[in-house]
């Protein structure tokens, strides 16, 4: 009588122990508030990060300044609208520097934050062109079928050319001139989109630097800086 008593009590607790241990998700439990995955967490193999090979984006380029003008081709662009340009400044480099002939592959590209800049356009006297100066795009095609106006994202300013024909010398007078204000703008790319009638038709890539950055460089240190 004793041991079937004693079979009892222990068949007793081993149903009490195997109910507790049932209740208590383990590593092999499917309790869903345990292993399923939150809104904030990755599913699956993937880490917080995300599979960089699949969710990031792809790395551009850096900007290189070559002083060349990129021209755009369009159905109806008239090749001779711009034949080439030259670019001056009035706080960088010597007079040499500065008075390169009209290209269209080696125009001086870079500058300081508020020092003007004067615009030379190789084109004919009736053609009335516009360069807008916007924060350097990496999607170059985009000014292919751009729309310009003043509301435009990443629009710095934009500056008018038109022949000089009231100067005294108009063939030696700047067409427009124009800078860009250190308190407004900052330094880095910037692209030079020239327009006529309202399409793009030739970009330069060009890059300002804080005031006075570029004052005490030799010619020899500009050429490099224009060929990054």
């Amino acid at each position: 009588m004793k041991k079937v008593f004693i079979a009892i009590l222990a068949v007793l607790i081993l149903t009490s122990l195997a109910a507790c241990s049932c209740g208590k998700p383990g590593a092999n439990s499917t309790d869903t508030s345990v292993n399923a995955p939150s809104d904030s967490q990755p599913a699956g193999n993937e880490s917080a990060g995300g599979d960089a090979s699949q969710n990031s984006s792809p790395v551009s380029e850096p900007a290189k300044l070559t002083g060349k003008l990129n021209l755009i081709d369009l159905d109806d662009r008239d090749p001779s609208v711009l034949r080439g340009v030259i670019l001056t400044g009035n706080q960088v480099g010597t007079a040499e520097f500065n008075s390169r002939e009209s290209s269209l592959t080696d125009v001086r590209c870079i500058f300081d934050l508020n020092e003007w800049i004067e615009f030379y356009p190789d084109t004919d006297k009736e053609y009335a062109l516009r360069v807008w100066v916007l924060k350097h795009r990496d999607d170059q095609e985009y000014y292919n079928t751009c729309k310009f106006s003043d509301l435009m994202p990443n629009f710095a300013s934009y500056c008018d050319l038109h022949y000089p024909a009231d100067e005294d010398n108009p063939d030696e007078y700047p067409w427009g001139s124009f800078y860009l204000n250190g308190t407004e703008c900052e330094p880095g790319y910037y692209d030079f989109v020239f327009t006529y009638e309202g399409k793009a038709i030739a970009v330069l890539l060009t890059r300002f630097y804080d005031q006075s950055e570029l004052g005490n460089k030799s010619d020899a240190e500009l050429e490099a800086l224009m060929r990054e």
